[in-house]
């Protein structure tokens, strides 16, 4: 994951997922959406909640937290979809809210533990962030431990989707022919 920017100052957007904050690259995100429910699509794995059009083409929202294994995120005012490119190709992922965006310097970025994950290992790093405003009770700004996701190895590909096609154009329609060539969404393949 290159999150580099000038002088090994970098900018990322931090966002929560239950009671975690997660960091992504600032050049990687193209919109934060407001949550509407997407466009279901069968046999997919559960965390390709469905497509949405984007201005012309059709990306997949995938559950963040289903996707790393977690509980699924509840709806809430808060919930957003941060619409991102991961190699080229767009994807929205669901998340329960957006903190900030803050700059971090790359020598502040530690690796990832090396443990045991039955994926690929998604954390391209961890880094210790400030966060604004404190408690809310006049004490000192708090530090959080960020974990930077490697979107590049947050494949939404999986065996189970395999055969069913999502058309990259703006209308909608699943065909016995179209399933059984197994087109993309968005440019991203949500087949094996």
């Amino acid at each position: 994951m290159s999150m580099t920017e000038n002088a090994g100052e970098l900018k990322m957007v931090t966002f929560a997922l239950g009671q975690q904050t997660f960091g992504i690259d600032m050049r990687s995100l193209i919109e934060i959406r407001e949550w509407a429910p997407p466009t279901p699509l069968p046999s997919v794995p559960s965390y390709i909640l469905g497509v949405t059009n984007l201005r012309g083409t059709v990306i997949p929202i995938v559950g963040l937290a289903e996707r790393l294994g977690w509980t699924p995120s509840e709806i809430h005012s808060r919930s957003c979809v941060l619409v991102v490119s991961i190699a080229g190709k767009q994807a929205g992922f669901l998340v329960d809210e957006v903190n900030d965006i803050v700059g971090i310097h790359e020598d502040s970025i530690q690796p990832a533990p090396d443990v045991e994950i039955q994926d690929t290992n998604v954390i391209a790093g961890l880094v210790q962030i400030t966060t604004r405003g404190g408690d809310g009770e006049g004490n000192a700004a708090a530090s959080t431990m960020v974990l930077l996701l490697d979107l590049d190895a947050l494949t939404v590909t999986s065996t189970a989707t395999a055969g069913i096609a999502v058309p990259t154009t703006a209308a909608l329609a699943v065909t016995p022919a179209a399933t059984a060539a197994g087109t993309t969404a968005g440019g991203l393949d949500i087949a094996a």
